[in-house]
């Protein structure tokens, strides 16, 4: 079995004062997929970078306290890349794959345009660089599991509140076409949709700290496990935790039916 999570901590250092790491070792996971590290390398405790049986790797965003994502795992891979080898993307520090012999895995945060216009011209920038990248990932040969915050809710079950959302960022008829031909044309697997297909109001990852949003429930499903079909066909169930709260957004578990050490379905 491997176990993948995926969480937005809105700040490393927070989410540790929350009970992050204290959290974490009863997973169990093999990768722990992390966005928003709000931190540079200099701003780590050595607890942060490598917590206990884990190697932590890292793509820090240049502006100080800004973006950054990082994973955590169990295996060591055979490749890191980090960015997309986009400077301006890059220097946010939003992409980062651990490469395997028959497995990527990938940590990625696509930007929020929710703060204006010029935000969400960016947004459509990393979009359009992402799809091709997307794109040849699916060709690589090699299984791919894309772990993070897209800051993009699909459908009218995937947030509470949608009729009062279609002019917002994060659920705006561009955005939601473009993640429909990721999924349609590339034969990405939306892996939480395909275990629970018809699962309302329980998927959602995110609530505004505006307002009784989390009292209510009224959340967005924007943090995904994006996977090529072979691996994402064998996932097996996925949680949201919610009894405690790192950040603003819920961790999300998966166990897949897979061997990482054979890059094959367990038996």
């Amino acid at each position: 079995m491997l176990r993948v999570i995926s969480i937005n901590l809105n700040g490393i250092r927070a989410a540790v004062r929350k009970g992050f790491l204290e959290w974490l070792p009863a997973q169990n996971a093999d990768f722990i997929c992390m966005q928003e590290l709000k931190a540079q390398d200099a701003n780590l405790t050595e607890d942060m970078r490598n917590p206990a049986g884990y190697q932590g790797y890292f793509h820090y965003a240049e502006r100080k306290g800004y973006s950054g994502v990082g994973i955590y795992t169990r295996h060591q891979p055979k490749q890191v890349i980090e960015g997309l080898g986009v400077a301006e993307i890059d220097a946010e520090g939003r992409y980062l794959e651990l490469v395997y012999d028959k497995l990527s895995v990938i940590s990625v945060y696509l930007p929020s345009g929710s703060s204006g216009d010029h935000r969400q011209d960016m947004k459509y920038v990393f979009m359009d660089h992402f799809f091709e990248h997307l794109r040849q990932l699916a060709d690589c040969g090699r299984e791919v599991i894309i772990c993070g915050d897209w800051n993009i809710a699909h459908k009218e079950i995937d947030l509470k509140n949608w009729r009062g959302n279609r002019k917002n960022s994060g659920f705006l008829p561009e955005e939601r076409e473009w993640l429909t031909r990721v999924l349609d044309e590339q034969g990405w697997m939306d892996v939480y949709r395909h275990l629970y297909p018809t699962a309302e109001g329980e998927g959602y990852t995110w609530w505004s700290n505006r307002g009784q949003a989390w009292a209510n429930n009224v959340g967005w499903r924007i943090d995904y496990h994006m996977a090529t079909p072979g691996i994402g066909a064998t996932a097996r169930q996925a949680s949201i935790y919610k009894d405690e709260r790192f950040s603003d957004h819920a961790p999300l578990t998966i166990d897949y039916d897979w061997c990482a050490d054979t890059g094959k379905p367990s038996a």
